[in-house]
């Protein structure tokens, strides 16, 4: 058989090989078509890209899936907060509950003045490594370590550690969670923008045993839950808890703590 025959055998039978598969290609892309919903990509559009997942989803476009299928809330992003909600609500037709904004809060006001340092620290600047081999920098066991895994995580710079403590950057902070999940300590929440007044310790100890390790530390007097009108405040063992739900910032709690513990009102709602 010469050459130009085998050359033209072969050509067509892989143009046939090639038109069957297309066909089945073609045959199976019908059969399992999965119609896809426009508003998915218009609401994916609104979102803002940080893929975060403090909504409980893998990202943006799992979260714009579970909107448009009715999973999730269209207020369900709390880095977009109450606009982006608005607008998703938009195209979804449907009305978007008053979602506050959060901020991330450190329930530590221990210091290196006010816990105290055991010792130089050598090693990873990170809080959770340091945890996993069971080192604690300063007395207080419950305290924050001040290595910065909050800080590495934040995507907005947002926290900065000061004096070994880690501050949150109201301005800056867009409730990711990230950091409250890096904390190994358990000292970050997130707290509603409009709260300031929150307990900032987490030591759950007797008051002598408190004193001894932080001079910054709430030491269980129950002062504070004395001084609450509207049953905001109460005591979880030997630590003061704060319902932001029930709290209206008056501060009279702030006021009467011995070891000033609790975050006072900004003074413009003081004022008001």
């Amino acid at each position: 058989m010469s050459a130009p025959i085998i050359i033209l055998i072969t050509t067509g039978v892989i143009t046939a090989i090639g038109i069957i598969v297309g066909a089945g290609l073609v045959f199976t892309g019908k059969k399992f078509h999965v119609p896809v919903d426009e508003r998915e990509a218009e609401v994916r559009e609104c979102l803002p890209g940080n893929n975060c997942g403090a909504c409980g989803f893998a990202g943006c476009d799992a979260a714009a899936a579970a909107i448009v299928s009715g999973d999730a809330p269209v207020n369900v992003c709390p880095v977009g907060g109450a606009p982006v909600a608005q607008k998703i609500g938009g195209i979804m037709g449907a009305d978007a509950e008053f979602v506050e904004r959060k901020i991330a809060f450190v329930r530590c006001k221990g210091t290196c003045e006010a816990s105290g340092l055991q010792g130089n620290y050598v090693g990873i600047d990170d809080c959770r490594s340091a945890a996993l081999a069971g080192i604690n920098l300063k007395n207080c066991d419950y305290g924050c370590m001040g290595l910065g895994s909050c800080v590495s995580v934040c995507p907005q710079g947002a926290i900065k550690i000061i004096d070994g403590v880690a501050v949150v950057n109201r301005k800056l902070c867009v409730a990711c969670g990230l950091c409250v999940k890096a904390c190994p300590k358990g000292l970050i929440e997130l707290v509603p923008e409009s709260k300031h007044v929150a307990v900032q310790c987490m030591n759950r100890d007797k008051g002598p045993q408190v004193k001894k390790v932080c001079s910054a530390g709430c030491i269980g007097c129950t002062l504070c839950t004395r001084q609450c009108e509207f049953d905001a405040i109460h005591m979880d063992g030997n630590l003061a808890r704060i319902t932001y739900e029930n709290c209206t910032q008056c501060g009279k709690c702030a006021e009467k703590c011995p070891a000033h513990v609790i975050t006072p009102p900004c003074p413009a709602k003081k004022e008001a």
